[in-house]
């Protein structure tokens, strides 16, 4: 299993010292007519329509033997549909790039075999009554010279540097570039032929797009790098693909962070100014919602507000966003080993305040939805106190 993915993805965490910060496990278990009222209000992203104001979060959880999901792949997501989750979005599941993965256990979006196996999934959410996206991944440059499903492939990022600054793979070319935002299309255009409701692209993390977007892995000269506003090219030109793959009515979802996998504290905005930079291109190729992902979503972005991160980026785009981080469990991520963690569960009055002001519009829920297919229900009938708690053995099967 991947830790960085199936813990940080939907986790909150510790600063950048390892201090654990408080927030998550504060509060007292919130009473029904109140989260009702504001966890179960309908919210449309370009015409889908969604139940309610809750997501899975995307989790990698290494299931499918030779990328291909099978049955109990299709039952672990039909159990949160039918658990009352208003929108799942997948694990990250692998472009058509020999460079994209680094897991033979991850999923692919991509070939015969794994599209029968998506459609099963698809088909069995809706069934539960549910809505679902696959998030579209490649990891770019964190890749090991080895791994993943085409070994002999060598790592690529935009300039052939790791997420520490330093030497690895080799720098994307123009045909490189091309081909993976080709990938990236074709994956969109059959999520909506097999019958999902829309695609969540992965610009966040470290992964490769992110890598295109952020100064320290990104050293190119042409224009894909330079300024912010020159770095977003790839994403933007991802997104415009994607859009033209598929109908204007398929919701396109970007997922995007500050933090990486190594570097909780990295920054790809400094403060509105830049961040507006950074989504306005992407806003106008054609981005439904923004998911912007943090580790503990009751913290301000930036100094003189308290709009978090999904606050700030709906302020600035007027796009729909989905928030996450640490939500209903007692201890947020605490450091690489915070995925083992046994966590209780807890209130969620301070979720329900941002979003009762519609700071943002969807609130993304990781551990809390592993350790509870009926979490959400549980949420949204103030029935919390009878969530079941996260413990890291949660992790060894689907459940």
């Amino acid at each position: 299993m991947e830790a960085t993915e199936a813990t940080q993805e939907a986790t909150g965490a510790t600063d950048a010292t390892g201090t654990v910060v408080t927030g998550a496990g504060t509060e007292a278990f919130t009473d029904a007519s109140r989260a009702a009222r504001i966890l179960g209000r309908p919210f449309d992203i370009n015409g889908l329509t969604l139940p309610n104001r809750i997501a899975m979060a995307p989790m990698t959880r290494e299931f499918s033997p030779g990328g291909v999901p099978g049955a109990d792949v299709a039952e672990y997501y039909a159990r949160r549909a039918a658990g009352g989750v208003g929108l799942i979005v997948t694990e990250g599941t692998y472009v058509d790039h020999a460079s994209a993965g680094s897991s033979h256990r991850v999923p692919h979006f991509y070939g015969d075999a794994a599209l029968a196996g998506w459609q099963q999934v698809a088909d069995a959410v809706h069934a539960a009554g549910g809505k679902i996206v696959p998030q579209l991944w490649h990891v770019g440059a964190t890749r090991d010279e080895g791994q993943g499903p085409t070994p002999s492939a060598p790592p690529a990022g935009p300039s052939g540097l790791s997420l520490d600054g330093e030497a690895k793979g080799h720098a994307m070319t123009g045909a490189d570039i091309d081909a993976v935002i080709g990938a990236f299309a074709d994956s969109a255009a059959a999520a909506e032929r097999i019958g999902f409701d829309g695609v969540e692209l992965h610009g966040a993390h470290g992964y490769l797009i992110d890598q295109f977007l952020w100064g320290t892995t990104n050293r190119r000269t042409d224009g894909y790098g330079g300024d912010l506003a020159s770095r977003t090219r790839f994403a933007r030109e991802i997104v415009e693909a994607v859009r033209g793959a598929v109908s204007p009515s398929f919701p396109v979802i970007f997922r995007l962070s500050q933090w990486k996998a190594n570097a909780f504290d990295a920054k790809l905005a400094a403060g509105p100014a830049e961040l507006e930079a950074l989504l306005a291109p992407l806003a106008a190729a054609g981005v439904d919602a923004f998911h912007a992902s943090t580790r503990r979503y009751w913290l301000p972005e930036f100094e003189g507000s308290d709009l978090n991160l999904a606050g700030w980026v709906k302020k600035l785009t007027g796009r729909a966003t989905l928030s996450v981080g640490s939500v209903g469990l007692d201890k947020e991520f605490v450091g690489p080993q915070g995925w083992a963690k046994e966590t209780a569960p807890t209130g969620i009055d301070l979720l329900l305040d941002r979003m009762e002001r519609d700071e943002f519009d969807v609130i993304a829920v990781g551990r809390a939805l592993i350790a509870d297919p009926a979490w959400a229900n549980k949420a949204v009938t103030g029935r919390l106190a009878e969530a079941a708690p996260y413990d890291a053995r949660s992790l060894r099967e689907l459940r």
